[in-house]
């Protein structure tokens, strides 16, 4: 993995769950000082590593912020937004109190702020068009954090992000539920990306002092949620679930599962690749199952 030629800037990494953490221990494995945010003080036992320093602090609570600590740092801000309303009070919050700015930042946000596309091909040129107040609130995080880093002349990477699947992130539950899925026909376009190529990509984003802009994440090979299930069943070695009728979608799935039917889109992310000459570990599904049916990712 490289690194800033020359650069000992410690990392920083505010939201530090699935993705948060891999990439902190990449960045500690080559020798860098990486601090996160945590809320809880049992985290703080439970995610002791050499070399990494965690500091408590709530996002809701501005006040309980080690908001000196973030300054001048390699920020990651991977941090989710309010489950409500249309704007990331939490981000927004943030970047008013900081004293001092980062030295870069990277944002994790996500492709749901294109909104249905009709199953049509997406580059980082088309507008947003957010169809549900939660990509709404990842939009706002993204706007926040474009002014924020104008006005101070921060580079900032912006990583729209297609679903994440990885060790420990399948719908193994929902397998062996048994709960129904609509057909394939039914079901409109979707884009995942795995864990591992995840992290190569927030690595090499924080890594590159040239790089800034809008990049879509995703390994380029959109399939149905149909499809997606079936391969994770086979992958598992467990039944793929029933086939539930179109006539009887919205009466039996929830909300969320519904908006993800019901946004359709192909996301193409050649222009992530060229950026940082980038060859994905997992271009397809088949892949990225296999790497995990032989072993940790």
């Amino acid at each position: 993995m490289s690194t800033l030629t020359g650069d000992d800037t410690p990392v920083f990494v505010i939201g530090y769950g699935y993705t948060g953490q891999r990439i902190a221990s990449r960045w500690l494995e080559c020798g860098s000082r990486v601090r996160a945010l945590v809320r809880r003080p049992i985290e703080v036992a439970e995610h002791a590593h050499p070399g990494l320093e965690l500091l408590r602090g709530d996002l809701d609570e501005t006040r309980s912020l080690p908001l000196e600590a973030m300054g001048r740092t390699r920020l990651y801000y991977f941090a989710p937004p309010p489950k409500h309303g249309d704007m990331d009070t939490r981000l927004r919050r943030l970047a008013d109190a900081l004293p001092e700015p980062p030295a870069r930042i990277v944002l994790i946000s996500t492709t749901g702020v294109y909104g249905d596309c009709g199953g049509e091909w997406v580059d980082e040129s088309r507008p947003p068009a957010p169809g549900t107040d939660r990509a709404r609130r990842r939009l706002d995080a993204e706007q926040t954090l474009s002014a924020y880093a104008e006005a101070r002349d921060v580079p900032l990477v912006i990583l729209r992000v297609a679903g994440i699947y990885g060790p420990g992130r399948l719908p193994e539950a929902r397998l062996r539920a048994r709960d129904p899925m609509p057909a394939a026909k039914d079901c409109g376009y979707t884009n995942r990306v795995h864990i591992d190529d995840l992290v190569e990509v927030c690595v090499r984003s924080m890594s590159r002092p040239e790089l800034s802009g809008v990049f879509n994440v995703s390994d380029g090979t959109p399939g149905t949620m149909r499809e997606y299930f079936d391969a994770v069943a086979d992958a598992l070695g467990l039944d793929r679930l029933p086939v539930l009728p179109r006539r009887q979608m919205s009466a039996t799935l929830n909300a969320r599962l519904m908006t993800y039917l019901g946004e359709s889109r192909r996301i193409d992310n050649s222009r992530l690749l060229a950026a940082l000459d980038l060859s994905l570990r997992h271009p397809d599904l088949t892949s990225g199952l296999s790497a995990l049916r032989s072993g940790p990712g």
